[in-house]
């Protein structure tokens, strides 16, 4: 009998570290959008729908599920794509799947981000409530108040706001009410302090569904856990301020592309010469070594698609082409230190005669016997 899982897309290189993305009620995977480009260049991104949400079948999950249900769900879905281990980032009941999933399968969550969630979601009585009313009258009524419960004044009346609260109105009402039955039974206080994977809290100051009050609680009581509180945002955060909660995302899954950059530059290029070009920089020049030390070193050079002898290749002919021959001496040791013989260097020169043109190709040449000499005397 084939399985079946949870809706979900996935981003990113297959072979990056995984990072499961959980919507709150009422969303699909679609709440992701705004940070999944970014996220996805050092990650492999899967979001997923709830039951009911999206493309998720709403008989997935029966009346009176728990999160622990939803929780058997996701990690269903692991299993059939082969993850192990992973990081994960919900909003809301997304946060609260994570959650369970950190304090009972802690040797699944590496990372955990808690994004305008909690530890409790207010009294049973009130989704019990919400549930009946849903699946008396379909998601419509519940449909009509989201704006004001997911964003801010401002905000309700812009196209990205619409297009979410047409989600939820597409919700279908035995999925979205089985959800709520999980959040009347859901309560994980007494446990936040068996969480040992690395925990971000994020809070819209401004949102009235899950308060600021909410993440200080489970930033209080998550061991080493970390606390954002984003000004002029309400419960869906990370649509209404994108960049803030996808800064606070990359800054808590791992070193941001300068630390990446250095590292890497330091390996291709080498201390001496990192130290020296450090050494040199001034308040003029400071922002250009920025900028390298980021973009080329810390997201070009770290992607996955190629590896560092292709890298070095690829340089070596761009820098043939320009008549760089300052910064094609520097790449020459570079992808000696790199691994490249200097047979397979004089092979990616002698390619660029054909495609650069032979006085380029001859200068190189040049360039690289000056240096292959030295090494030789040295």
């Amino acid at each position: 009998m084939t399985q079946t899982l949870l809706h979900h897309r996935t981003d990113g290189p297959d072979g990056a570290p995984a990072l499961l993305l959980g919507p709150s009620l009422g969303t699909s995977l679609a709440v992701w959008d705004p940070q999944v480009p970014e996220l996805a260049r050092r990650h492999r991104v899967i979001r997923y729908d709830l039951p009911g949400h999206g493309g998720t079948p709403a008989d997935l999950l029966p009346a009176g599920a728990t999160v622990a249900d939803l929780a058997r769900l996701v990690l269903d879905l692991a299993d059939h794509l082969g993850i192990d281990r992973f990081a994960h980032a919900g909003i809301s009941l997304g946060g609260a799947i994570g959650t369970h999933l950190a304090v009972h399968h802690p040797e699944r969550v590496s990372t955990l981000a808690l994004v305008c969630s909690s530890a409790r979601f207010g009294a049973p009585e009130d989704w019990w409530e919400r549930a009946r009313t849903v699946r008396d009258r379909g998601t419509g009524p519940v449909a009509d108040t989201a704006a004001t419960r997911w964003f801010t004044r401002a905000f309700r009346d812009t196209p990205v706001a619409r297009d979410l609260v047409a989600d939820h109105r597409a919700a279908d009402p035995t999925g979205y009410a089985a959800c709520c039955d999980a959040l009347a039974a859901y309560d994980l206080r007494a446990d936040l302090h068996r969480i040992d994977a690395p925990t971000l809290v994020v809070a819209g100051r401004d949102d009235p569904a899950t308060p600021p009050a909410h993440g200080r609680e489970l930033a209080d009581h998550i061991p080493g856990a970390t606390l954002l509180e984003i000004p002029d945002a309400a419960h869906l955060a990370g649509v209404e301020k994108p960049n803030a909660v996808l800064g606070a995302l990359l800054d808590h899954l791992g070193p941001r592309p300068a630390a990446v950059g250095e590292r890497v530059r330091r390996a291709v290029l080498g201390d001496d010469h990192v130290d020296r070009a450090i050494a040199r920089t001034t308040a003029f020049t400071a922002p250009f070594q920025d900028f390298i030390t980021r973009y080329a070193w810390g997201e070009i050079w770290t992607r996955p698609g190629l590896d560092r002898r292709t890298r070095s290749c690829i340089t070596l002919t761009a820098l043939v082409a320009g008549g760089h021959h300052e910064e094609l001496a520097l790449h020459i040791r570079a992808a000696l230190r790199g691994g490249l013989t200097p047979d397979e260097i004089g092979e990616v020169l002698l390619q660029s005669a054909v495609y650069c043109g032979v006085p380029a190709a001859n200068a190189a040449f040049a360039v690289a016997n000056r240096i292959l000499d030295n090494d030789k005397d040295s």
